[in-house]
């Protein structure tokens, strides 16, 4: 679970919201908070805090909880946008994302010298693609373009040279892809000839 899909903007990295597992003889050394979910007496739903340490205001010295207000403010922002879609609107902009998704992917490797991998595999939002050219050719002309292009996979895996990592979510346009390709493609088409 990442909240960043859900209303919360990037910020250099950071941050974000999580789930964390761990035995029971561990909670009480976890950083964070426990919520369980409960029924009021009205019979709806609830949650609540099942386990909130007090130490950070109590032994700070002993402290191994690092919550913050900064923690409650992403998980503000996750409730309230979760709450403004409903369940309807997530599963509508979940199809978005996945038909955004699908067309960037058949339009930017059908362009030359593009390739899509692992086309066969399950995907939601998110797909590599593969180039003839590296990476550094042609996303000076997408950042021009005020497009971020896929994040470079070799980094992290040699195996796939010219291998990127993109995503398609609803503040991407059509026309954003349409640019993207037009700029991939032209990036073929300048391709230096060598003697």
């Amino acid at each position: 679970m990442e909240a960043q899909s859900f209303g919360v903007p990037l910020s250099y990295g950071g941050p974000f919201c999580g789930v964390i597992a761990a035995r029971e003889q561990y909670l009480r050394q976890m950083p964070g908070r426990l919520v369980g979910q409960t029924v009021d007496s009205t019979g709806y739903r609830g949650f609540v805090l099942t386990l909130s340490t007090r130490e950070q205001h109590i032994r700070r010295e002993k402290a191994t909880s690092n919550i913050c207000t900064n923690q409650a403010l992403v998980a503000l922002m996750a409730t309230i946008f979760l709450s403004v879609y409903g369940k309807e609107g997530i599963r509508e902009l979940a199809e978005h994302n996945l038909a955004k998704a699908s067309y960037a992917a058949q339009i930017l490797s059908s362009q030359p010298g593009a390739k899509l991998l692992f086309e066969g595999a399950p995907r939601f939002h998110e797909f590599v693609l593969q180039t003839e050219e590296p990476l550094a050719q042609w996303s000076q002309r997408l950042l021009d373009a005020k497009i971020v292009g896929g994040i470079e996979l070799s980094r992290w895996y040699p195996e796939l040279r010219n291998c990127t990592l993109w995503c398609a979510t609803e503040i991407i346009t059509r026309e954003n892809i349409d640019t993207a390709a037009r700029i991939l493609a032209a990036a073929t088409v300048e391709k230096p000839v060598t003697t």
